[in-house]
């Protein structure tokens, strides 16, 4: 049986913080195999990313980014700027081109520049942007964030479109739902969430 993955995560960046989410619908083909898979996931205190794709692929990106930021931030002395931090995660997705992680990464966060948010593909490719949507319901997500996007929103502002976003995908895309993680990252503080979706 081909594999065939489905999710929706979306990444919004504005002047006051960035928001990350996704939902937790684990499909494989035609079926559901988990209503509880995160794909959403915190770094560090300021760095988090989300993702869509083999839900295996996200979780073990999980576990090689974690270990090779706090290798980078001991060995340097300093926390990693965003941009370095993506940096690093669009370089070892390279590493795999031959045998790819079947994943797509939204990663995004604060430094001491502001805020920042990169979009990959699964061979590491890298873009900064305002926002961003991967997974199958990226196209229906990606059009309810166009339309209501400003530079200027604040973190409760982000958090709705995000959220949103995601129920709209969830609506068309049969292969997205189960609920929403979010992370909320400001100057101030990092803030997770769940939102139940019957």
């Amino acid at each position: 049986m081909a594999y065939y993955g489905g999710a929706t995560a979306v990444g919004i960046k504005s002047n006051s913080g960035v928001v990350l989410a996704a939902e937790r619908r684990f499909s494989y083909g035609g079926y559901i195999l988990s209503k509880t898979a995160r794909k959403v996931f915190k770094i560090t205190d300021r760095i988090a990313f989300a993702g869509a794709g083999l839900v295996a692929d996200i979780q073990a990106m999980n576990k090689i980014i974690q270990a090779e930021i706090k290798y980078y931030e001991v060995s340097m002395g300093r926390p990693i700027s965003i941009r370095s931090a993506a940096k690093l995660i669009s370089s070892i997705l390279y590493s795999y081109k031959y045998l790819p992680m079947l994943s797509e990464l939204i990663i995004g966060g604060v430094d001491y520049e502001g805020y920042h948010l990169y979009v990959m593909d699964p061979l590491g490719s890298l873009i900064e942007d305002d926002y961003a949507a991967v997974g199958s319901g990226a196209p229906i997500a990606i059009g309810i964030i166009e339309n209501s996007y400003k530079p200027d929103l604040n973190p409760e502002q982000m958090v709705e479109l995000a959220v949103s976003a995601i129920k709209t995908a969830i609506s068309r895309d049969a292969m997205s739902g189960d609920g929403i993680d979010i992370i909320l990252i400001t100057s101030e503080k990092t803030l997770e969430k769940f939102i139940k979706i019957s």
